[in-house]
């Protein structure tokens, strides 16, 4: 049953609500009669909504009406329409209007509607007084009650016969205005009004004038009298007295002023008299004034007053006003159709006037300090009258003028300009002085005591010197200057450094450096840099030359780096070149040494290795070595190997061939047969290929030839030991003959490592001696063609460390390539006569 009931009254709810459904289609504002109505006129403004609904059915509209977006009239209403009623439209009603419907929780607006007010209300203006005296003000007040702000407000004063004037006033939050008038002199009756305007839409609109008010002014005095005595015939020496007087309603804070040419000669104050009495003199002509003054209010009255002239003005004459000292000058002094006069001379002076004589005519002999301005003076019954002054110029001859330069020297850089000064020390000025160049005439400068001259125009090949004259007003007339010779000083230009060598220099050597400039004024001031982490000055000298040239005799290495040259002269401009680098290495001689000290080293090791290992032969060989020592003399002299030649290695064979040798005893030794006395034929040697595949008969053969080879190495070294090599190979190629021959003995085996360094070693000793020794030089040149050899080897030694048979190999050849080329036709034997000799 109640479930019924529910969905019977939401149906009722809902048939109810369809029922009560509207809409605002639009909002409408309208103005009767027009939307530009007068000031005065009813206005009327009618809101209308259009609605449209579901149903007829009662609906309440709250109706609102704006001005300038401020709320002025709301209403509620069951009608579709609303009237807001203005009885009395006033300008302002002015302004833009808009109304708002709200019903049923809906709310719309209409569009904005502008209502023009026109003309404005008649401003009321009030004065604070009727009547006013002459200096007090007028206190006016203009008011628009029914108009609102802002506004501009207009004030006129107006008087009989004259151009109103005009005040405004600009009023943003008053309807109204305050102003204030002065009150003049010659002001009567006056008579106010005032205006008002205010802007609608970018447009002025005014209003009516105001009613005139009426204002009375009263006098606080009267105008001023003014009286002189005597009232005329005045002449100079009478006494005048003037009087100004007036009428005053109140003596508070009145004054009277008497003036004339702007001058207040007297005033007085709360009194209505001014007297003023003096001896008239001509200067006393002109015109008077009398003013009152009381507050604002002012009145004055004028009076002209001529002063006749009693006598002229003197008149001073001079018999001459320009004159050479120690000459006469004569002053006189007269009146024009006047003889009665009391006269006076007198020079002017800036603090008071000298006096001279009482006289009229002054005669004296004048000098420099007469120079100067004279008056006179004539006095007839009080009245003293002077002169127009006279001008006396006093003139001394001017001195010889010097010529200088003002910067001192007499000289000049090239380019720039020259300032020359002309003084001269006695004179009376004004002088005038003329500069010449050569005899041309270049400026004329009048000066009191000195005058300058720049010539900007200074060329390199100027002739002719500067003059200079000088005169003035005296009679003896112009002086002339010494010739002034200037010197023109050419700046540097284009410095530049070279050296002989150039770039790269040997330690030691000498090294010529030339610096230079293209031109330039002497002396020059040449200086000479050297520059690495900082600058240092190694050469400096003033030249009368274009060059100078520096030798250094010996460079060093620490004279390698970067060199440049500055040049200046008197016009203090330094010139840089630009720079050079300087590098130092190693002399030819130097590098011998260190590749002698080198290859020493190394010959050296060479030598101690062969030593070594020869020394390890012997122990393997045992006595046998001891025995060959006594068979050689008679085994060697019929023995003999050969070796082929084949291309492919120079040395393949191990044979060795040696001839017989012969033992001599030394003459000075008496000890038996002495093998320090043998010597050694070297013979040709010849190498041969052997055959691989030979029998058992040749390898029996090679084995007593390794046995003989063997001895025969052992007697020369030692030769070497017992004789200790004072006597050694002179000539290269015996040299690398030997070393050839040693390489052949170490390769078949019969000097060890040992060996062949012990004999290296010896072989650079004795060329280091030979080279102390020598006398004729022959062996200089062969150590150094024998170092340079050995300092290939070296190389070759370190290269091929690890293969060092090869690299003797190589050595050996290359060494036996040089010999064969320079002697082609010598055949390379070792003779056992020359052994002894050598060894």
């Amino acid at each position: 049953m109640y479930l019924a009931l529910l969905v019977i009254f939401l149906q009722c709810s809902e048939l109810y609500s369809q029922k009560r459904v509207f809409t605002f289609n639009t909002v409408d504002i309208k103005v009767q009669p027009s939307v530009k109505v007068k000031n005065g006129a009813p206005l009327s403004i009618t809101c209308h909504a259009d609605i449209s609904k579901s149903t007829d059915f009662q609906l309440k509209h709250n109706f609102t009406f704006f001005k300038d977006g401020k709320l002025v009239f709301m209403t509620v209403s069951d009608k579709r329409d609303a009237r807001y009623e203005i009885p009395v439209a006033r300008s302002s009603d002015t302004g833009d209007y808009e109304c708002t419907v709200e019903a049923g929780g809906k709310t719309k607006s209409s569009n904005s509607l502008h209502v023009w007010v026109t003309g404005m209300t008649k401003p009321i203006l009030t004065a604070e007084k009727k009547e006013v005296l002459e200096g007090e003000v007028v206190k006016l007040r203009c008011e628009l009650p029914e108009e609102v702000p802002p506004l501009y407000f207009f004030f006129r004063k107006m008087k009989m016969n004259s151009t109103p004037k005009e005040k405004s006033v600009f009023e943003s939050q008053r309807n109204f205005s305050v102003v204030e008038f002065p009150v003049e002199e010659g002001d009567n009756i006056l008579q106010f009004d005032c205006f008002a305007r205010r802007n609608v839409k970018l447009e002025f609109e005014s209003s009516e004038h105001s009613k005139k008010t009426l204002v009375t002014v009263r006098e606080p005095f009267i105008k001023p009298t003014l009286n002189v005595k005597p009232s005329s015939n005045i002449t100079e020496g009478d006494r005048i007295q003037i009087e100004c007087s007036t009428v005053v309603a109140r003596m508070r804070d009145i004054e009277i002023i008497l003036q004339k040419n702007k001058t207040i000669l007297n005033s007085v104050r709360d009194e209505k008299l001014l007297k003023y009495s003096a001896v008239a003199t001509l200067e006393d002509s002109g015109e008077y004034q009398c003013k009152v003054e009381q507050g604002r209010a002012s009145k004055t009255t004028k009076l002209n007053i001529v002063v006749s002239e009693l006598f002229p003005k003197p008149i001073l004459a001079a018999s001459v006003i320009k004159l050479d000292e120690n000459k006469e000058l004569t002053l006189s002094c007269s009146i024009n159709g006047f003889q009665k006069a009391n006269f006076s001379i007198l020079r002017k002076n800036s603090n008071a006037d000298i006096w001279l004589k009482n006289s009229k005519n002054l005669t004296m002999r004048v000098n420099v300090n007469d120079t100067g301005s004279y008056i006179c003076k004539a006095e007839v019954k009080g009245i003293v009258k002077e002169s127009k002054p006279v001008t006396i110029n006093v003139y001394a001859p001017v001195s010889k003028p010097t010529l200088s330069v003002v910067s001192g020297l007499p000289e000049v850089v090239l380019g720039k300009s020259l300032l020359l000064i002309c003084r001269s020390v006695m004179g009376t000025p004004p002088i005038t002085f003329t500069f010449y160049k050569g005899n041309k005439i270049k400026e004329t400068v009048v000066n009191d005591t000195y005058a300058t001259f720049l010539d900007e125009n200074i060329g390199q090949n100027d002739k002719g010197g500067y003059r200079c004259d000088a005169k003035n007003n005296h009679s003896s007339g112009m002086k002339t200057s010494n010739i002034l010779n200037i010197t023109v000083i050419v700046p540097i230009k284009n410095a530049s450094l070279g050296s002989v060598p150039y770039g790269e220099v040997e330690d030691g050597s000498e090294t010529v450096f030339l610096c230079s400039v293209k031109e330039g004024s002497w002396p020059i001031r040449f200086r000479i840099f050297r520059k690495t982490d900082r600058e240092v000055l190694l050469f400096e000298k003033n030249e009368n030359a274009h060059r100078v040239v520096w030798r250094r005799e010996a460079m060093n290495r620490q004279d390698t780096g970067t060199y440049y040259c500055m040049a200046s002269n008197r016009a203090n401009v330094d010139v840089k070149s630009h720079p050079i680098t300087i590098s130092v290495i190693l002399a030819a001689w130097q590098k011998g040494v260190i590749a002698a000290f080198v290859l020493i080293l190394i010959a050296g090791a060479v030598t101690l290795t062969l030593w070594w290992l020869l020394c390890k032969k012997k122990k393997a060989k045992g006595p046998s070595m001891e025995m060959s020592g006594s068979a050689l003399a008679t085994n060697l002299p019929n023995e003999k190997l050969t070796r082929q030649h084949n291309d492919g290695d120079y040395y393949s064979g191990s044979g060795y061939i040696e001839d017989s040798e012969n033992h001599m005893k030394s003459p000075d030794e008496s000890k038996g047969p002495d093998l320090e006395s043998a010597e050694v034929e070297y013979t040709e040697v010849e190498v041969s290929t052997l055959d691989p595949h030979r029998g058992a008969f040749h390898k029996a053969n090679n084995k007593k030839k390794k046995e003989k080879k063997l001895i025969l190495c052992q007697y020369i070294f030692q030769l070497l030991y017992r004789r200790g090599l004072k006597q050694f190979i002179v000539k290269s190629e015996k040299l690398i003959m030997c070393l050839h021959h040693t390489m052949i003995l170490w390769k078949t085996g019969i000097l060890d490592y040992k060996g062949i360094l012990m004999l290296l070693r010896t072989v650079v000793s004795k060329i280091s001696w030979e080279k102390k020794t020598s006398q004729d030089g022959r062996c200089c040149k062969c150590f150094k063609s024998s170092a340079a050899l050995i300092y290939e080897f070296a190389r070759l030694f370190f290269s091929k460390f690890m293969s060092l048979r090869g690299t003797m190999e190589m050595f050996l050849k290359h060494l036996m390539e040089k010999i064969t080329n320079k002697n082609s036709h010598r055949k390379v034997a070792l003779e056992t006569t020359d052994l002894g000799s050598h060894f």
